[in-house]
């Protein structure tokens, strides 16, 4: 486990694309796993500015994406699909054959997490899998529960997921209750994982995360037993940290 404290988000950012461009120039056609959310906005503005300056080239990089909306079009202006290509895919000059998120209109829910599944599995995994991180300590939207589930599924959000949610949306609109989301197995199969995680309201679930018990209760904590995993926290989403625990720990 490698832990970057930085001074605020603008840091945060920088690092986390320096992590995400170095991939892709070592390995050009990379499979990127991808994350929505506020967080990774920044990452992507550094990333497209990169771009524009022929730092970087996305033509041979693959991306899947962690979740979606079950029930929102790609052209609904709340669903992740265009929520990429609104913050990077339509900036770059990555191919849209090689971009890949759950369909949020599918009929059926478990034939669309198979094909999901096999796209993954067809792409030979993933190289650098993105994450933020819920205040439940969900990843993706494997929320809390008994077990961890491990390929693609349909899930229920929770409660506090819906509420942390429906800022993003306009008034009036309704959240959905339902996501199709990447399983626990898959993001920890990915050959890299990077966490990104920002704001004061995210101090103790990063810390429950990094030094409590590994627990379905807390998605993210199985986080830990992944050999190459990286955190990188501005100063409030890091004050909570003890890294004297993390050391003992392992």
């Amino acid at each position: 486990m490698h832990i970057y404290k930085v001074k605020d988000y603008k840091e945060l950012s920088r690092k986390a694309a320096n992590i995400v461009s170095a991939q892709i120039i070592l390995k050009p056609d990379s499979v990127l796993g991808l994350a929505t959310g506020s967080t990774p906005i920044g990452i992507y503005k550094q990333l497209i500015e990169w771009y524009k300056k022929k730092d970087l080239d996305f033509n041979d990089v693959k991306s899947v994406n962690l979740d979606e909306y079950k029930g929102l079009s790609p052209e609904n202006k709340q669903s992740y699909h265009y929520f990429m290509n609104e913050n990077l895919f339509r900036h770059v000059n990555i191919k849209p054959e090689n971009t890949n998120l759950p369909d949020g209109m599918a009929d059926d829910a478990l034939s669309e997490c198979n094909r999901f599944n096999k796209v993954i599995e067809q792409l030979g995994g993933i190289d650098l899998q993105i994450l933020g991180l819920g205040h439940n300590g969900h990843i993706g939207f494997n929320e809390p529960g008994d077990t961890f589930v491990k390929g693609t599924h349909c899930v229920a959000l929770t409660k506090s997921t819906l509420e942390a949610n429906a800022r993003l949306f306009e008034a009036g609109e309704t959240v959905p209750e339902y996501a199709f989301t990447m399983g626990i197995k898959t993001i920890m199969l990915a050959k890299k994982i990077l966490l990104v995680v920002s704001g004061s309201d995210k101090a103790k679930i990063l810390s429950e995360v990094l030094t409590g018990p590994i627990t379905p209760q807390v998605p993210a904590s199985i986080l830990q037993m992944h050999t190459d995993f990286t955190v990188i926290a501005d100063s409030q989403a890091a004050e909570l940290i003890d890294e004297k625990n993390i050391n003992e720990k392992f």
